[in-house]
C-alpha cells in the first residue's frame, strides 16, 4: 500500500498522482484533493495504476454522491466531484489535448476553447441507459453495468442519471428478466432502454444470440415490469455486438421516438443517438451558428447517423448531402426526413471514400466515431473547398489530432466550444468551427 496525494485529473477515469519513487500515478476511485491509501495494479518503468483502498482526506471539492453505487459502479466516476469542477475539468481536457496533440501553443489553445456548455440537469439527464446482461456460473440471470476498472457487474435497481421514467429500469428489467431465464437461457447479452421525455416514448431492446426465441412470453412480462411503447430483439453476436443480423418487434411502434427543436426523429434499435437530448439541441445550434448556412450553399454532413444535424442543415440549405455507413441509421434518415417534410441527399457508404465524389462544397460537418477522421480524409475536405468546417467530436485527442491534420491543408480553428452531454463522467463533446485559409 502507498499514499498518494491527487493533484488532477486524467484524460479517463482515474485521477492523477506521484508516488515517492516520481513515477505518476493513475488512481481509481479518488478526486482532485483526495489523500487517499491505494494498491499498485500495474506498473511500468515510469508510471503506475493504483486502485483506492481508503480515503485517508476527503478533497474540500467532494460532494455528496446523488447516487449510492457511485464508488462502485463504473458509469459515473466523477459523482461527488462538484459540478463547476467537472466543467472546468473538461474544459480542461480540450485545451490540453489542443496544445499537447495539435500542436497549438498553450496560450493560443486556452484563447480558442470557450467555457464548457453545462448541462442544466446533472441527473436524469441520460435518455438511454445501456445494461450489461449474462448467465453467472449457478446459471442465474445477471444484469446491471460495469464496475469500475473490473468486469464484474454493479446491479442497482435504480439509476439516478437515467431520464424520470427509466430511472428505475435496472431492477424491474433484472427481476422480470431473471423470471424468463427460469425456463431457458434466453441469449440476451445487453438490454438497451431508451425514454424520450418530450414524447413519452420507451423502448426496450434485447440483444440476444440468434436463434428460438419464446416473443410472445417476453413481450407480456417485459411490458408489466416497464411501461413502454416499443419492445425489439436486435440478433447479433455476444462477442460482435454491432455485427447486428436481424431486428425483430415483438410488440408496439418497433423504434423509438424523440425531439430535437422542431424535428421529430424515428430510432431503431442498432442506431446511435445522443443520450443528452437538451445539449444535443445547444450543439446543434452551435453548428448552424458557427457554419451561417445560406440558402444556396451546397453542404455536407459525414457520419451524419439518423440526421441529428442534416435535418436542421436540410431546413437553412436546399443542396444537402447526407453519408452514412450503418444501414440502420441510413433506414432511420431516410424515414426522419420522409417524416418531417424536408430533403436530403442521402447516401449510404464509407465517408472517406464518398466524399471525393460531392464535388466542391461551401459548408461542411464532420460528426466522426471515437477513432476520429480516417486517413485521408483531411485531404479530401481541402479538395472539396469547403470555407467553413464544423467538427464535432466525443474524444479530445482524435480531435486535436486532426485539428492538426486540417491545419496542413489549409483549415484555421477559429472556435472550440465543449458541450457537457455527460454530468458525473469524464466524457465531453466539442463543436468546433473551422475556416478555410485565405
Amino acid at each position: 500500500m502507498e499514499t498518494f496525494t491527487i493533484s488532477g485529473l486524467s484524460h479517463g477515469p482515474r485521477a492523477i498522482a506521484h508516488a515517492e519513487s516520481g513515477k505518476v500515478a493513475f488512481v481509481l476511485g479518488a478526486l482532485p484533493g483526495d489523500v487517499v491509501e491505494a494498491e499498485v495494479t500495474k506498473e511500468t518503468s515510469s508510471l503506475m495504476e493504483v486502485r483506492t483502498v481508503k480515503i485517508l482526506e476527503r478533497s474540500p471539492l467532494r460532494e455528496k454522491p446523488a447516487c449510492p453505487h457511485a464508488g462502485i459502479c463504473g458509469g459515473c466516476p466523477w459523482m461527488g466531484l462538484s459540478y463547476e469542477e467537472q466543467l472546468k475539468a473538461k474544459r480542461a481536457d480540450v485545451v490540453n489535448q489542443l496544445s499537447r496533440v495539435g500542436g497549438l501553443a498553450r496560450d493560443v489553445a486556452e484563447e480558442l476553447v470557450a467555457p464548457a456548455v453545462g448541462s442544466k440537469r446533472q441527473v436524469g439527464y441520460r435518455n438511454k441507459l445501456e445494461l450489461a446482461a449474462f448467465a453467472d456460473a449457478r446459471g442465474h440471470f445477471q444484469l446491471g453495468f460495469h464496475e469500475a476498472g473490473s468486469s464484474n457487474l454493479a446491479a442497482p435497481k435504480s439509476c439516478p442519471v437515467a431520464a424520470r421514467g427509466i430511472e428505475k429500469a435496472p431492477g424491474s428489467l433484472r427481476g422480470a428478466l431473471a423470471f424468463l431465464s427460469r425456463s431457458g437461457d434466453l441469449g440476451v447479452f445487453r438490454v438497451g432502454v431508451r425514454h424520450s421525455l418530450r414524447t413519452k416514448d420507451t423502448e426496450i431492446a434485447l440483444w440476444t444470440k440468434p436463434g428460438p426465441f419464446p416473443r410472445a412470453v417476453v413481450a407480456k412480462t417485459l411490458g408489466d415490469a416497464l411501461k413502454n411503447t416499443s419492445i425489439v430483439r436486435v440478433m447479433a453476436d455476444p462477442g460482435k455486438a454491432r455485427k447486428v443480423k436481424g431486428v425483430e418487434r415483438l410488440s408496439g411502434k418497433g423504434c423509438w421516438e424523440e425531439q430535437l427543436g422542431d424535428f421529430k426523429y424515428l430510432i431503431s434499435a442498432p442506431s446511435f443517438f445522443q443520450v443528452n437530448t437538451a445539449q444535443a439541441e445547444k450543439m446543434i445550434k452551435l453548428v448552424i451558428e458557427g457554419l451561417d448556412v445560406q440558402e444556396d450553399d451546397r453542404v455536407a454532413d459525414l457520419y451524419c447517423g439518423a440526421g441529428t444535424f442534416t435535418l436542421p442543415l436540410a431546413d437553412y440549405a436546399d443542396e444537402v448531402f447526407a453519408v452514412e455507413s450503418a444501414a440502420s441509421s441510413v433506414r432511420d434518415l431516410r424515414r426522419n426526413l420522409e417524416t418531417n417534410g424536408t430533403w436530403a441527399e442521402v447516401i449510404g457508404g464509407d465517408s472517406a471514400r464518398e466524399l471525393p465524389q460531392l464535388g466542391h462544397l461551401d459548408a461542411l460537418v464532420v460528426d466522426p466515431p471515437r477513432a476520429g477522421l480516417a486517413k485521408g480524409v483531411a485531404e479530401s475536405i481541402a479538395e472539396a473547398g469547403p470555407e467553413k468546417l464544423a467538427y464535432v467530436s466525443c474524444d479530445p485527442a482524435t480531435w486535436a489530432r486532426d485539428i492538426a491534420r486540417l491545419r496542413a491543408v489549409g483549415y484555421e480553428l477559429v472556435q472550440a466550444t465543449p458541450v457537457d452531454l455527460f454530468p458525473q463522467t469524464y466524457h465531453i463533446e466539442t463543436v468546433s468551427i473551422l475556416k478555410r485559409s485565405k
